[in-house]
């Protein structure tokens, strides 16, 4: 009986992964004005580098888009942080070890893009360390950044990827490219009162891949630079 429970139990495991990565992403992201607010400094909205903001894709999906994306940022010299989430590397391999090999830097997306504001410490935790397994089987590194996926959290969320090691990353500027597709909207909404430390919270769409250079040129125009998040915390 506990081997047919367990055997359910995949089952619906692997369900729930083909519907939220094959593209049901309803909740892939919320408006700014629905995001988890804490005053907990645990949670990273922005960094502290002077020279810098960050480039931040959220993955689910859009793999098509990904290997543009990564031409833009490679002919302007700048760089990003991939947060990725773990059903979605499990599907594609190959272009997960692209990313990584091509020195972008990896964070954790969590695994089947849940609410973790709405789970409990050990949901969360759990959650974390099957993303992270899974990242580190395909890039060999241990990831160190955690975006929640929609930008909910709760205090369990914050202990739980203390505990892994984790910072919490949201953002600063919210391009909102999941749902709204014209190029104008996501430029000004990833340039608009720039200034150094922010981070522009971006997806793998086609439109996102167009808006790319022109935001990039909007970025050098401030005097600042496109890195990883790590680099500008």
């Amino acid at each position: 009986m506990i081997k047919r429970h367990k055997f359910i139990s995949y089952i619906l495991t692997g369900v729930i992964c083909l519907s939220v990565c094959g593209g049901v992403l309803a909740i892939w992201a919320t408006s700014p004005g629905s995001i988890s607010v804490s005053t907990d400094p645990r949670a990273i909205y922005s960094g502290s580098s002077e020279t810098s903001v960050a480039l931040m894709f959220n993955v689910y999906s859009g793999e098509q888009f990904i290997p543009e994306i990564m031409e833009v940022l490679s002919d302007k010299g700048a760089s990003a942080t991939f947060f990725i989430g773990g059903c979605w590397a499990e599907k594609h391999v190959d272009l997960m070890s692209e990313i990584a090999e091509s020195g972008y830097e990896i964070g954790s997306h969590g695994y089947l893009h849940r609410d973790h504001s709405q789970m409990s410490y050990d949901g969360n935790l759990e959650e974390m360390k099957a993303a992270h397994r899974l990242l580190r089987s395909i890039t060999g590194e241990d990831v160190k950044l955690f975006a929640p996926p929609s930008g909910a959290y709760s205090q369990n969320t914050l202990d739980a990827a203390e505990d892994m090691g984790y910072v919490t990353v949201l953002w600063s500027k919210d391009t909102i490219d999941w749902r709204d597709h014209d190029v104008d909207t996501i430029v000004n909404r990833a340039t608009k009162d720039l200034k150094a430390g922010d981070m522009i919270l971006m997806h793998p769409t086609e439109a996102t891949a167009m808006a790319l250079p022109q935001i990039l040129d909007g970025i050098d125009a401030e005097g600042l630079k496109a890195e990883c998040v790590s680099e500008v915390l």
